[in-house]
């Protein structure tokens, strides 16, 4: 009889290890997304040369080679509140990844208690018509008195994780932890973009401030020629009036520019973590727009899905979605655990540590589940919706990156053939401006013909500048896109 018995609590045995290998719900599989082999890069012209032949670089900003641009870069990736932000909420994933695998442990409790009982065990006999002893004899007051006890112990408990809820718990806190590291990449590199594009606003605005100044500089001589030409009877009073309207319509240019470049010198300043005034005493003196680079490196549309934060975050949301699948499903299963408990007990301290005091139990504890209102079956159907719009989610990530590269590439190849022509454009204006002023104070030309050369060279330039801008804004909206600004490998390859 007692071989049987171990026969069948190994049988058992055997059987728990062979179901803890069963996980419930559908394993994860990396979707599999249709993707060009190329991007449509336009025919190669004015600009930036692209180039297939690798992906973006890690440090893309040093293309500029503008030193104040990298400064600027470093202090935004060590003092920025939000990237700070994403940091803890990595730690919070990770916690709760800890907190998950703990459940494939047994948990071991020790407790230790002291009460003081009135046991009343007079009142259940006499309850069950039990004589009770006269109160000379000394029982009824052994059994009336109060007494002490004393209890040390420990209990354990181990839940089987025969259909793999746990496991599949694991897994999906895993799959969160992953996601939360991807969004702080994702925001690192939306950071990094942000951060050049304003310097680049910034440096555009000093640059039309500078052309506006130059322009204001270029009308002042003029309206003092005017004037010389009035006093000498050779011009009217409506020409020196003209000249001094037009200098007064240039000098008003010049606040709005400049009010720009204050505004992204304290919006740099909030993105590295500091007060907006922090760079008052910076970036004041008057820069250039930084060169383009010679070429930019786009690499191939299956690379981009790999390299992409978002993307990667997308996926591992999936990957998610799919586990609580199967915590779902392993809910409607039963519940076995291994409980025990072992400790001493008695109602003297002297006696606590006595072998005879000890106290066990142990045993295995099932909990199935009957009639929940259909809760079971609703939590199933809604973690199979959230993984179909998890998939769905990851498959428009995809779009949305594909298309950024090839708008901004677009964007980039019309804008560069736009700054060659207005550059163009402006070297001829400019002639043309010198040559009327010339024959202005010959006096071979009304002032008339001159303001209207005036103006259009104006304009010209200053479009010609925003067009710049507008083009080393494109290059930085690539290199998002493309998902520049960390490298796979520092970041961990899957």
């Amino acid at each position: 009889m007692r071989g049987l018995t171990l026969i069948l609590a190994a049988a058992s045995l055997l059987a728990a290890a062979t179901l803890a290998g069963c996980k419930l719900g559908p394993d994860f599989k990396a979707p599999q997304t249709a993707v060009p082999e190329h991007f449509s890069v336009p025919a190669s012209g004015a600009g930036p040369q692209i180039s297939t032949a690798a992906p973006a670089a890690r440090f893309w900003w040093q293309e500029f080679k503008d030193p104040e641009l990298d400064r600027l870069e470093e202090s935004a990736a060590g003092g920025n509140l939000d990237l700070k932000a994403a940091y803890f909420r990595i730690v919070e994933a990770r916690a709760r990844q800890q907190a998950a695998r703990a459940g494939e442990l047994p948990s071991l409790n020790a407790s230790a208690s002291y009460t003081r009982e009135q046991l009343g065990l007079a009142g259940i006999l006499k309850s069950q018509h039990v004589e009770v002893p006269s109160a000379d004899s000394g029982l009824v007051g052994a059994i009336e008195s109060p007494i002490n006890l004393y209890s040390l112990g420990f209990d354990a408990s181990w839940e089987l994780d025969l259909f793999g809820k746990v496991r599949r718990g694991v897994e999906a806190a895993d799959a969160q932890s992953v996601a939360a590291e991807e969004a702080r990449r994702d925001l690192a590199v939306s950071l990094q973009a942000e951060v050049a594009q304003t310097y680049l606003q910034l440096r555009a605005a000093q640059v039309l401030a500078r052309v506006a100044r130059e322009q204001i500089q270029a009308q002042r001589d003029v309206a003092a020629l005017t004037e010389s030409r009035r006093q000498h009877g050779l011009a009217g009073e409506a020409e020196v009036e003209s000249a001094r309207g037009q200098l007064r319509a240039l000098e008003a240019e010049l606040p709005p520019y400049e009010q720009q470049a204050d505004s992204a010198r304290h919006g740099l300043a909030v993105l590295m973590g500091a007060a907006p005034e922090a760079l008052d005493g910076q970036l004041v003196q008057q820069g250039e727009l930084p060169p383009l680079p010679q070429s930019i490196p786009v690499g191939l549309p299956s690379g981009l899905v790999r390299r992409r934060p978002d993307v990667r975050r997308a996926e591992a949301q999936l990957h998610a979605a799919t586990a609580e699948i199967g915590v779902s499903i392993a809910a409607m299963f039963p519940d076995i655990s291994l409980t025990g408990a072992y400790g001493l007990r008695n109602s003297s301290t002297g006696y606590l540590f006595d072998w005879a005091s000890r106290f066990y139990s142990f045993g295995p504890t099932i909990s199935i589940p009957i009639f929940h209102g259909g809760a079971l079956v609703a939590n199933v159907k809604l973690s199979r919706a959230q993984a179909e719009e998890a998939a769905l989610g990851y498959r428009q990530t995809v779009l949305t990156a594909l298309q950024e590269v090839e708008d901004d590439l677009a964007s980039l190849h019309h804008d560069s053939e736009r700054t060659a022509a207005l550059q163009d454009s402006v070297a001829a204006d400019q002639r043309a401006l010198e040559i009327d002023l010339d024959a202005y104070r010959h006096g071979l030309i009304t002032y008339v013909t001159v303001l209207t050369a005036q103006l259009q060279t104006v304009q010209a330039r200053q479009t010609l500048a925003q067009a710049v801008a507008i083009q080393t804004t494109d290059v930085v909206k690539i290199y998002k896109a493309l998902g520049g600004g960390w490298d796979i490998g520092a970041g961990g390859q899957r």
